[in-house]
Parts: structure tokens; sequence; C-alpha cells
């Protein structure tokens, strides 16, 4: 082809025959398509079939030009979108996508475009790298990026008194842009959006003496997203505050609120926001819940046939504790919600008492616990007790008094579910005695221990075997980590006989260890290597988030 000059669809046609993308009648459909010169080539072949992003990748090979696709997460935004101006940008359909001192690498889907690569390096003063990336992607990260820096920009100008400069007045940098100002509403939306489209789990937005930062916790690992001028960091979390129903003027002590919205498919979404005070300022954390955890089964969250089993027999009881143990984000309120959906029942009273209510579920008679009035958990117990009930979930045992109520409530006749802070199944027994729970009552009441991890799932796309097991590789469908998604490993510990005769003043925590999986139980990191056996995970991932065993040896996976 000629170079500059744009692609068309019809001499595209021939060649893409001949690499097996689309088929003789395909040709000779497109080939009849009106000219729409507000459409590119790909995407007008896309339409008749073969995948965009196959066909993008066929044109960097076609061209000789390398190939990317394009992630929002691993571009620096604000520093990128200053190189070019907007006009500029859409004009040649270009996307600055990463930077340095000599280089700048610019995204295009027009590979024999170049009358804008001079121009850009004489400006910029540094040499243009150009990749070959989705029409449809460059498109719309033009559009965003720039719409953003454009609210960010304006927010931050809005900070400074008009007619002075940060140099003449001091106390400019001080001012805090108004939460409810149109540029910020839009940063705001902004942010949310863009977090449900990249499956985050939580949002921070931390102020830091330069910049505001923004992180996303996506599989259980935090991106780095976004950087905010501090004054502007100020007004999205205030903005965040008020829409969680928070006391914005309130700065100096930890507040907790909640958010509906919804997602970009119209799926309502619930988020919790919790506040932090920081020495730069408050510190905000969104912890967003999936809508589908309540319709999830047990398979999805990642339990075993046996483990299943194990599970169901425990809670088919009509009296005891059960608790769920791990460390924060490890997945227990999927697991809790997932159990009490499946309880609860016309013919059963199921009652919760939260803090704070995690997901609201019309099939549950859940209470909120409210510090501020004395409404503790002990306190919402015994009030439950009073409401005739017959499954109690307890969010938390966190002290002698919360676990007293609950060892009472399970004496009374009541099933009792709870969540503790251990590392594994057998120390939910010493650390219920460390809060002052008598060996005997313990022996009474518990019916058993699941604990429990969540371990990163190999990307279906591009996992490869490596000897007994599965590697992870990397590739442009999981942002080159090898991984996409994840699932639980759990430990479950039925208290039997044979336990309970080791539930002593001071119990063994090995000796409960050893006893319960001769008894049957599968500790986490056994479990995590039946998923690498399974060829779901890796050995590398299950380690990482499993606590080692002693009677567990990692090389022997696959034998």
């Amino acid at each position: 082809m000629p170079v500059d000059r744009r692609l068309e669809l019809r001499p595209l046609l021939p060649p893409l025959i001949e690499a097996g993308l689309i088929n003789g009648d395909i040709a000779q459909r497109l080939a009849n398509l009106p000219t729409d010169p507000d459409r590119h080539p790909l995407e007008c072949i896309a339409a008749e079939g073969p995948c965009l992003e196959t066909l993008t990748q066929w044109l960097a090979r076609h061209a000789g030009q390398p190939y990317l696709r394009i992630d929002p997460l691993k571009i620096e935004v604000a520093k990128i979108v200053p190189l070019m101006s907007y006009a500029f940008a859409q004009r040649h359909a270009i996307l600055a996508v990463a930077v340095d001192a000599q280089t700048v690498t610019v995204a295009s889907a027009q590979p024999y475009v170049t009358r804008w690569e001079a121009g850009l390096a004489q400006v910029l003063k540094r040499s243009i790298k150009r990749v070959v990336a989705n029409p449809q992607d460059i498109a719309r990260c033009i559009g965003e990026f720039y719409r953003l820096a454009k609210s960010v920009n304006g927010a931050e100008q809005k900070a400074v008194a008009p007619g002075q400069s940060d140099l003449l007045n001091l106390g400019a940098g001080d001012q805090e842009p108004d939460a409810n100002d149109a540029h910020i509403v839009n940063i705001v939306d902004w942010l949310l959006q863009y977090a449900f489209g990249q499956r985050a789990s939580d949002i921070h937005v931390e102020p830091c003496r330069e910049q505001g930062r923004v992180r996303f916790r996506i599989d259980g690992l935090l991106h780095d997203v976004y950087q905010f001028p501090p004054q502007v960091t100020m007004a999205v979390v205030s903005r965040l505050k008020s829409l969680g129903r928070m006391n914005v003027a309130e700065k100096r002590k930890p507040q907790d609120g909640r958010v509906k919205t919804k997602s970009p498919a119209g799926v309502e979404v619930e988020l919790r926001l919790s506040t932090l005070p920081t020495a730069f300022g408050e510190k905000l954390v969104m912890r967003i819940f999936d809508p589908q955890v309540l319709l999830k089964d047990f398979d999805q969250l990642g339990l075993s046939d046996g483990d299943q089993q194990r599970w169901r027999a425990m809670t088919r009881q009509t009296s005891g504790i059960i608790l769920v143990t791990g460390p924060t984000g490890s997945g227990k309120t999927s697991t809790l919600y997932t159990t009490l959906k499946q309880l609860a029942s016309r013919e059963v009273n199921l009652c919760t008492v939260e803090d704070p209510i995690e997901m609201v579920e019309p099939a549950f008679n859940q209470m909120q616990v409210q510090h501020s009035i004395d409404l503790t958990f002990a306190r919402g117990i015994r009030a439950l007790l009073r409401q005739d009930p017959d499954i109690i979930m307890i969010g938390e045992i966190r002290d002698q008094e919360t676990a007293e109520m609950a060892i009472q409530a399970a004496l009374t006749g009541h099933l009792v579910l709870s969540t503790l802070h251990t590392n594994d199944a057998p120390g939910a027994i010493s650390r219920l005695q460390e809060l002052g729970i008598a060996h005997y009552l313990i022996k009474a009441t518990l019916l058993g221990v699941m604990a429990q991890r969540l371990v990163r799932l190999l990307c279906p796309d591009c996992k490869r075997v490596a000897g007994d097991a599965h590697e992870a590789i990397g590739c442009a469908q999981c942002r080159h980590s090898g991984y996409q998604g994840r699932a639980g490993v759990y430990e479950i510990m039925t208290v039997d006989e044979d336990l309970k005769a080791l539930i002593t003043p001071g119990a063994d925590v090995q000796a409960l260890r050893r006893t319960a999986i001769a008894r049957g139980m599968c500790s986490l990191r056994m479990a995590g290597l039946q998923k690498v056996k399974a060829g779901l995970t890796t050995v590398a991932e299950v380690l990482r988030v499993t606590p080692g065993d002693s009677d567990t040896n990692p090389l022997s996976v696959g034998r």
C-alpha cells in the first residue's frame, strides 16, 4: 500500500482471505457495502464475524508494526494527555500510551498514515514509536482520558483564587473545590464506572503530600490508576462522603457509609465506604460488592464436592456455632451470604447483626450495629434472642461479650454463624479461649470451623503446561499477569468426639490440627495444591496466600 494513505475496505479483503480470516462470501458482501468515512474498515469487517482484536493483530503483522492491546491501567493518563491536544488526537485518531525521556509511544489504527509524526516529534523533542491498536479502544480512551483531564484541570483551577497565582496567594493551595462542582461530579462518575469496567473489588482514594493517588484492587492486588492534585483529592472524598450520607464536615473521625449506583450494564451495585484521617487528609476506601454474590452456589465459590458435603452437614444442624475464619478480603462474606441464602426459607426465621450490613437481602432480617447509640454486637444478639430466631448470623466475634452471647444463643437452641480472625481452622479454638470462653462451653457448642483464602485463577487464554503443573504466561486478556478472576480454597474442621477430647484449657493447636487432618480435614495449602493439579492456579500463587503446612510438600504436586 502507498505510504500516508488511509486504509480502505476493498484492498484489505484479498489479504484477509489469504490469511483465512474471512471467506469469499463475506468478502463479496463487504465489497458491496457503501463507503462509510466515519467507520474504520476493520470495524466493518468485524461486523461480519471476525473478532476486531484478531483483525487488529493481523493488521499489525501485515503492516510490520508492533501490536498493542490498550490496557488503561498501564497508561499514566496524567503524563500522556498533555503530550498532544484533544483536537489533534481526535483528528488523527491517535493516542499516546507511554512516554520517557527519549520516546513517545503512540497507538494508531492507521499504520500507513504518517503525516502527524514529524510535527509531533519536533514539538515533543522525542522520537515517535508507533504501535497498532484496536480503533474502538483508541476512540474510547481518547474520549475518556481527555474528558477526565479537563475535569481535573477545571477543578484544580477553582481551587486557586481568581486572579492570583500560587506564588502570591500562599493560602490558595488549601482551598478545596466545591464537592458538588460539575468537574468533581464528572470525576467521581468516571471513577466508579471505570472501577466497574475493570472488575475492581475496592477503590482507594489516598491523599499524599504532592499528589493524591487512586488505586484499584483487582484480583486481590492493588493497581495505580490516577493521580489528582491534593485539593481535587479532597473534593472527590467529600463528594463520595456526601453520596454515602456521611458527615462531610467531620474530617477528624473515621466514618462509614454506603452508596447504591448502577454499573455500565445497568446492574444495581452497592458500595461500602470507609474514611480514615491520615497525615495528609482523609483516606477513603470503597468496597464494591458483587451483585452476583447472592446468586452464586458453592461450586462457583470454589468448594470441592467433599467440602460441600462437610459444610452442608454442619449447617443442617439446628443448634451450635459455626465459624468462618480468614483475613480481611478472603471471601468470608461471600461464603456466609451464599450459605444464608440457601438456609433461608419461609419456615425459618433468619436474623443477622452486622457492622456494617454488607449486602441487603430481603430473605434475611438484618440489623446494623450502631456504636453511637451503644447498639453493639452483644446487645444486638440479646435483642435478636427475643425475636424467636432459628438462625443467627453475627458479622464478627471481636470481644468477650460478643463471644459469650454467641455461646448463650447456641446453648439455647439456635444455629449461630459468625466470622473470626485466625490463620487456620484449629486456631479458632485457641482464639475463643483467648476471648475468655471456657473450654467446656466450646466443646458443648462448636460444630465446626471453615478457614479460607482466595487464590487467583490462571487465565484460560494463555496458561501453559510446564512439567506436572500449569504456569502463568500473560496475554492481553489478563493484562499480562497470567491470572484472571479468583476462587476460594477451604479448610473445614468438623468438631467430632476425637477433637472434643483435645479441647482443654490451653489446647494444643498443633495436636488439634494433626487430629483434624487424620479425621479428613484438607488443609488450606493442600486444597490449593488440588487446584494446581486441576490446572486452575499455580504453586507460586498457593504458596503466596496460604499458611505453611508441616505435612505438605509443594513439590509433590502432580505426583
